[in-house]
């Protein structure tokens, strides 16, 4: 097993031990993302194709088909998967067991949240170049994350600014930044950063 797979693996049995009292969750809201609503509300237009990394229990996905995406969500767990498809059993969305480090397509629009924050720092700027890899010409990225406001005892593990302007160095152009406040054991800033493919 690889060793960013190791360091994932706990996500599957949360997830498993957790089906029938999914509030246990601690990162499953059971609704969309509200930084990804407000997005969606503020930019009427929506089509071509997304991708949700880490898709957990599906609401950001269902978001997003909901707006007009073709959507594929993804994640490592086969029961958080299973899961998101008993929870949107008429939705187009394709749920689909993969690893971001092992993925090839493109998409017009991505979405990442909390994911990458998720995994021990030795392997985020590989998991930032996994996702920077996967917008296609043209497309958009929607990063979420927590903000490091004191070093916290993760997982997760709170990005830096350092961290976020990385995805610069991908042919990403930054073309908003927020930052917003939210009440959370881990930190109560978060990211919401808008990137272009030029």
């Amino acid at each position: 097993m690889k060793a960013h797979n190791k360091a994932s693996a706990w996500f599957n049995k949360m997830y498993q031990e957790n089906r029938e009292n999914q509030e246990k969750i601690p990162w499953a809201r059971q609704a969309v993302n509200p930084l990804l609503q407000s997005y969606l509300d503020e930019k009427k237009e929506h089509n071509g194709t997304a991708l949700v990394i880490g898709c957990g229990l599906g609401d950001d996905a269902y978001a997003l088909a909901l707006a007009g995406y073709k959507v594929t969500a993804i994640d490592v767990s086969e029961s958080a998967l299973t899961q998101a498809q008993e929870r949107f059993p008429q939705s187009s969305i394709i749920f689909k067991k993969q690893d971001i480090f092992e993925y090839k397509e493109r998409f017009d629009f991505v979405f990442e949240a909390f994911t990458i924050q998720s995994l021990p720092i030795e392997f985020r700027e590989k998991m930032i170049e996994a996702v920077a890899c996967r917008i296609a010409k043209a497309g958009a990225l929607l990063v979420v994350a927590h903000k490091e406001e004191h070093k916290f005892q993760g997982p997760p593990y709170p990005l830096v600014q350092d961290d976020i302007d990385q995805f610069k160095e991908y042919g990403l152009q930054e073309k908003s930044f927020e930052i917003h406040t939210e009440p959370s054991k881990i930190s109560n800033s978060r990211f919401r950063v808008l990137y272009h493919s030029v």
